[in-house]
């Protein structure tokens, strides 16, 4: 025993004894010049700690130090790259000799961070990147997998308190500054495989919006620190800008994720989420261990009004720099390589979809995006009495987009769905319409240009409003017997039973080949189409009685039976312009008459030869 007690006194004795030669002889701060000289050397920056570097020995091993800071490369805006107030970490000693971790406390305060890019596309980062041969040939996966290793038999942490961070990003290629501030982020007492509370509150400021966000939940760490999971994690964002709705925008939402560091996954399940005034949930799935990530969502939402997301009409719609400023954002295609990034696949249903005045219903979309293209391989809604059902592919791999699609209308109530999408009435019915198209580059006039689509129509039951065709014959009728007062007071609306036809678009011009109407009392068939860039009509056809005007403000008459009357249709979409061709139809008449003259004495003729 009394060896046992020698023994014992002399490891103490040599503990005490490095433990003072350590905080008392060796001053840690004598190192600061060999370290400030050694990151010069290798990096090319300059290292400042400015503060005395503190050390704790028993019964924590610990260090403090502050005013700490790295510069940027030369010639940078910003002089320090990274800057620290105080660094505070103490982790008790004796746990150690049994590999668990407890951490009385860790402190970070004062953390700025000045990333920059300069117009020749130099960034804060230039010669700190490690290259594959300072890893000694070891690939990220490698790396990885050493971590994945590491095991610990515990880890307590008393408490994690980070404050004042901030984050400034600097672009000189594109001139703007963002600003990141993570004001606080506070962990609570945290063990492994046990939940502990955490809390954050961060704003950002960038050119054209501002954004304040703050969240708490529960946080786990697994025992072999690879699973880390969020527990009801609910987040509050309030964003402020030029272009939100009413410049302003809230969304919150409460969620569960769960990151697996060894399977490289993500798992989120989105229990809430509430923007503006749409609802919804869903859930993601992301793997991230191949060189392109992989996605799959899926994503259910109420009641969505894009109408009112959309940002409010400036006051003054006059200014020409803004007008021309708007033209030629309008006039750059967009940046599509950002569709080569992700792989993913999306199922979204929508209750109910306002955009553009157009309220739809049931809204079921099936997405797919693969190396760059991405594709609707299913859309399907409801809309006015009706239904929609379509696919179509969007293709990013190359500098200029290409697109196709494929649509079909069943049962749609036309009119309300032009009133609604476009202040147009002039037609109404049950229409069938089907569509199949494709095109090049995403700029709105070219979309014009370069759409090339073929199709067919059939609408029933319906009336062309803003002419009244049988009026318009009669008013005819009336001048061709001398009279040329017209006729007023009824509405301007031709029922028709049926109207088809099929038509094309290309280069801009929509051409109508065989449009043919139908109704009790008229025939109207003819050829036309439509300028999609100066969104104009132009169309000539022939109407030709069926037996006589009765039934729609007319008397029983049959003076222009089976005579064809030329219509034109001219005009704009928003205000269309029908007359009869005066001079066609007389000329007709004349036509019709000369042709009864000719049978008459033909007739007359073969009598008094006998023939009769």
């Amino acid at each position: 025993m009394k060896a046992l007690k020698w023994i014992i006194g002399v490891v103490l004795l040599i503990l005490v004894g490095f433990v003072f030669y350590l905080t008392v002889v060796f001053d840690p701060n004598d190192f600061k010049p060999q370290i400030i000289a050694a990151v010069e050397k290798q990096t090319g920056r300059t290292l400042a700690i400015d503060q005395d570097l503190s050390w704790t020995f028993f019964p924590t091993i610990g260090i403090k130090a502050g005013g700490i800071s790295l510069s940027n490369p030369k010639n940078f805006s910003e002089k320090q790259m990274v800057a620290v107030n105080e660094i505070v970490a103490n982790v008790d000693l004796l746990p150690l000799l049994s590999k668990q971790v407890k951490i009385s406390q860790l402190k970070l305060d004062g953390l700025q961070l000045n990333l920059e890019t300069t117009k020749d596309g130099r960034t804060s980062f230039e010669g700190l990147m490690a290259s594959d041969e300072g890893q000694g040939g070891k690939t990220p996966a490698d790396a990885s997998s050493q971590r994945g290793n590491i095991m610990l038999e515990g880890l307590n942490i008393g408490g994690i308190d980070i404050s004042n961070a901030q984050v400034k990003l600097l672009d000189s290629q594109q001139a703007t500054e963002n600003v990141f501030t993570l004001e606080s982020l506070t962990v609570g007492a945290l063990a492994l495989d046990s939940f502990a509370p955490i809390t954050y509150k961060f704003n950002g400021k960038m050119p054209d919006m501002t954004v304040s966000s703050e969240g708490q939940g529960q946080l786990k760490i697994s025992s072999d620190l690879k699973q880390i999971s969020l527990k009801d994690f609910t987040i509050h964002n309030n964003l402020a800008g030029v272009n939100l709705p009413k410049g302003e925008l809230k969304a919150d939402l409460t969620t569960n994720i769960q990151l697996n560091t060894g399977t490289q996954t993500v798992a989120m399940v989105l229990n809430k989420l509430a923007l503006a005034d749409i609802n919804g949930s869903g859930e993601l799935n992301l793997s991230y261990g191949s060189k392109v990530p992989q996605v799959n969502a899926t994503l259910a939402l109420g009641t969505v009004d894009l109408d009112k997301l959309m940002p409010a009409a400036e006051a003054n719609t006059t200014e020409q720099p803004a007008a021309a400023t708007s033209v030629a954002a309008t006039s750059v295609e967009p940046d599509l390589n950002g569709m080569k990034a992700v792989n993913m696949t999306l199922r979204l249903t929508i209750a109910s979809l306002k955009a553009a005045g157009v309220t739809t219903d049931n809204w079921v979309i099936n997405t797919k995006l693969h190396n760059g293209l991405l594709e609707v391989q299913k859309l399907t809604a409801d809309l006015y009495q009706g239904s929609l059902t379509a696919s179509a592919k969007v293709d990013g791999r190359n500098k200029l987009a290409s697109y196709s699609f494929d649509s079909e209308l069943k049962q749609v109530n036309l009119r309300p769905l032009l009133k609604d999408a476009a202040d147009v009435d002039m037609l109404a019915g049950t229409a069938n319409i089907n569509a199949k198209g494709s095109g090049r580059s995403l700029i709105p006039e070219n979309i014009k240009k370069n759409l090339d689509v073929s199709g067919n129509f059939n609408i029933a039951d319906g009336a062309l409003y803003g002419v009244n065709i049988p009026l318009m014959i009669r008013n005819a009728q009336a001048k061709l017997k001398g009279d040329l007062s017209s006729q007023s007071g009824e509405e301007e609306k031709t029922d028709f039973t049926s109207l088809t036809g099929s038509f094309t678009v290309k280069d801009g011009l929509a051409n109508n080949p065989d449009l043919l109407m139908s109704s009790p009392l008229i025939r109207l068939s003819g050829a036309g189409g439509a300028n999609l860039l100066q969104e104009t009509l132009d169309y000539r056809l022939k109407t030709s009685l069926v037996s006589t005007l009765k039934g729609q403000g007319g008397k029983t008459t049959d003076q222009l039976a089976g005579v064809e009357i030329p219509l034109l249709i001219s005009g704009t979409f928003a205000k269309p312009k029908y007359s009869l061709d005066t001079d066609a139809l007389f000329k007709n008449k004349l036509k019709d008459e000369t042709e009864k003259v000719k049978d008459k004495l033909k007739d007359s003729l073969l009598k008094k030869l006998g023939g009769g």
